[in-house]
């Protein structure tokens, strides 16, 4: 049980509310913190106030930036307008970049569409996505293949059937990444539902 420290008792509340942080962790931060420099803890409050101050959503692509117009993933002239890949947050991108593979360009969502939890498609960048995608005056149009880059879960494959159908609407190619057996798994581990995706999304050798 806490002791009865106003001040050390909310910050363990706030912090509890991190996700991922229970109310044990969220102690054991909370009397890190009270044993650390003060230097540190300024350190510390100057970045989550820097955060807050200075990072905004990139009015094209939705990831969080500092720049002033677009993020440099937008600014980038060398990478291909042609394929766009569609995520669910912008912590997603750095993750696909660290795979080295896509050198297209990015939009992101903002979540998943879940209806259990009050989200539909007008809380999402959805209607966003749809407007990059319309073709020019003279009837062609820049991107040529959307990659839906969701996550493997209930919200991420009810917002992948949602958008697949508009984009196929739109007679725009849509592919999906790949789910299943990750490299060096053991399929005796491999849980029923990814072993499935993994048969669905088998290759030719």
């Amino acid at each position: 049980m806490l002791q009865k420290i106003p001040s050390l008792n909310q910050l363990v509340h706030e912090l509890s509310r991190l996700p991922g942080i229970g109310p044990k962790t969220a102690q054991r931060l909370a009397y890190h913190l009270l044993r650390s420099q003060d230097e540190y803890v300024q350190s510390l409050r100057d970045a989550l106030k820097g955060v807050k101050e200075k990072i905004k959503e990139c009015p094209v692509c939705f990831s969080f930036t500092e720049e002033e117009d677009m993020c440099h993933f937008c600014k980038d002239v060398m990478r291909s307008a042609d394929s766009l890949c569609v995520v669910e947050d912008p912590a997603d991108i750095e993750r696909i970049e660290s795979s080295g593979s896509f050198r297209g360009r990015y939009h992101v969502l903002h979540g998943a569409i879940s209806p259990l939890d009050g989200v539909s498609p007008s809380d999402l960048k959805i209607q966003a996505l749809l407007d990059r995608l319309e073709p020019n005056p003279d009837g062609t149009r820049q991107v040529q293949e959307v990659i839906l880059a969701l996550d493997a879960d209930l919200e991420g494959d009810t917002t992948v059937l949602y958008l697949a159908k508009i984009l196929k609407d739109m007679n725009i190619k849509t592919s999906r990444i790949a789910h299943g057996v990750p490299i060096g798994g053991d399929i005796d581990y491999i849980d029923y539902r990814t072993l499935g995706r993994a048969i669905e999304n088998r290759i030719i050798v």
